[in-house]
């Protein structure tokens, strides 16, 4: 059976905002998506390209990263849209982080950059340690 992982429709929702970089980072893309948002995807030309290439990037972020418990797209919209809050590191049982990130506002955004660059990872493994156990 095919894992899912990742959701092209939500991959298509952040390309809207795909400038800033918001649809590579959720493939697991951050080195391509931190150009995108320092380069207004590419002078907006590589965030047309990717209207075309997300297919493809959704099939290799569900084929890199571990399914489990926690849902890919459900911890980006919270990083997302309430990322300052730790409300992503609380549904990911990250209670210490999360009470951290509620009191500093995400350690000062620097936390939420870091997580824009990890989440992917920092889930897979989650879900690999829960496999094991």
């Amino acid at each position: 059976m095919l894992k899912d992982t990742h959701s092209k429709t939500i991959g298509y929702l952040l390309w809207i905002f795909g400038f800033t970089g918001a649809h590579r980072f959720y493939y697991g893309k951050p080195f391509t998506g931190t150009i995108w948002f320092f380069t207004l995807g590419l002078l907006g030309i590589g965030w047309l390209i990717d209207l075309l290439l997300i297919p493809g990037m959704d099939a290799q972020a569900d084929l890199r990263f571990r399914e489990g418990r926690i849902n890919y797209s459900l911890a980006w919209g919270f990083l997302t849209f309430l990322g300052v809050f730790g409300v992503h590191r609380f549904y990911m049982g990250k209670i210490f982080t999360g009470i951290l990130y509620l009191i500093t506002g995400g350690l000062v955004g620097m936390g939420v950059l870091y997580d824009y660059w990890t989440l992917n990872q920092q889930i897979s493994d989650i879900q690999s340690q829960e496999a094991v156990v």
